[in-house]
């Protein structure tokens, strides 16, 4: 019984998608629910699976192409497929497919490079998934024989590019990494964005978490006591108290919005996503972990939806994580401004005449100084600081 594979009902926000993936070959058994392909959208990567035990007969559309929504992109066989392949196994005898077989495992850029060279790409190994000829396997064809493919090249010169150790791979950009560009670039290009910076001591919050860590964990089935839900607190009172952070412009409007969605930067493979949590001012800190630790599973898995990415009055990204010890983040369009969190690191610092080592995080807050004044930026940084420095005052619901 033949089926026909669509692309996923896009939401009306995205128009189409690109097939990112195929997992599967025509002709490969695949079983019921089984990945067989990635459809890769300008917010996340959809996955479609195999409706029933079978077979693809038929790709309709291949990787790189795009699909609008619910287009049809293959046809599907149901079936039982057998395990040890013998069907499979029938082709390989003949001699001619096997130059049919090559032709098919070799990437358009290998392709072309082996025709300049007259390297025969049967005879190379590949590197590529199901033993496609990559572009780098020619060069490195071409690197290990070069007794051959010297005779064949009229000019040295064209020899020495192609059998030279300075390769180059040129990959087309994904569609989340190109939207990612585009939106940065607009936020640059379209505000007046301005960044300020404080410092906050981490040593009153270090020594809550390592004090409380414990009873907190029993007390909410297992929610481990982190660094962002007290930032994500902080940050939520001190938009109340500054509501004007919390808007966003819309042409000739401010528009303010009575609620707190504050979006989490989560890095993944693909690119930078940024989940929302929805209304944090009501979250305790155990929610706003258990969601967040959430999200980053998810989003690592490409499993996040488009909602919830979707919206958001205010962000907060932490490149502490990755080591980062001072930065100046791009706004998340429309919102008026970005929170940044940096490295913590022990430094010198004067208290009361004295000199002492404490545990210092520099945060920086990016705004749109069109809505923005500088004095309340400052203002709301400063809260963020004085809530930190006195965590006493954020609620631990224990």
């Amino acid at each position: 019984m033949s089926i026909e594979i669509k692309a996923p009902t896009f939401p009306e926000s995205v128009a189409d998608g690109t097939v990112a993936t195929w997992h599967k070959k025509p002709g490969e058994a695949v079983k019921r629910d089984e990945l067989i392909v990635d459809i890769e959208t300008d917010k996340v990567v959809l996955e479609v699976v195999a409706p029933a035990d079978g077979s693809i007969a038929e790709i309709i559309k291949g990787e790189g192409e795009t699909v609008l929504s619910n287009e049809v992109i293959a046809r599907f066989v149901e079936g039982a497929v057998a395990t040890g392949t013998p069907a499979a196994s029938t082709p390989a005898p003949a001699a001619a497919p096997v130059a049919a077989t090559a032709e098919k495992l070799v990437n358009p850029a290998a392709r072309k490079m082996a025709e300049e060279n007259n390297v025969n790409t049967a005879v190379v190994a590949g590197s590529g998934k199901d033993g496609r000829v990559t572009k780098e396997d020619v060069a490195n064809h071409l690197k290990s024989a070069p007794a051959v493919i010297a005779p064949a090249a009229p000019v040295p010169v064209a020899a020495i590019e192609a059998v030279g150790d300075r390769v180059e791979k040129r990959v087309p950009m994904t569609r989340l990494r190109k939207r990612i560009a585009e939106r940065l670039l607009e936020a640059s290009s379209t505000t007046a964005m301005l960044t300020t910076f404080n410092e906050v001591n981490m040593a009153p919050v270090m020594a809550l978490r390592a004090k409380y860590k414990d009873q907190f964990e029993k007390a909410h089935n297992g929610s481990r006591l982190g660094f962002m839900s007290f930032f994500v607190k902080a940050a939520a009172e001190a938009l109340r108290r500054f509501p004007v952070v919390n808007a966003s412009i819309d042409n000739n409007d401010v528009v303010y919005h009575g609620y707190q969605d504050i979006g989490v930067a989560v890095s993944t493979e693909k690119g930078l996503v940024v989940p929302v949590l929805r209304n944090a001012e009501n979250m305790s800190l155990a929610t706003i972990e258990n969601t967040i630790r959430d999200f980053g599973l998810r989003a690592r898995d490409g499993k996040l939806g488009i909602e919830e990415m979707s919206g958001g009055t205010f962000t907060i990204t932490n490149g502490g994580v990755f080591g980062s010890l001072l930065s100046t983040p791009i706004l998340n369009l429309p919102q008026s401004a970005i929170l940044g969190m940096h490295k913590i690191q022990e430094r010198p610092m004067a208290v009361n005449g004295k000199v002492e080592i404490l545990p210092m995080m520099y945060l920086a807050l990016s705004y749109d100084h069109r809505l923005l004044d500088g004095k309340e930026a400052v203002q709301f940084l400063v809260t963020i600081k004085d809530l930190l420095e006195d965590p006493a005052r954020i609620l631990l619901e224990i």
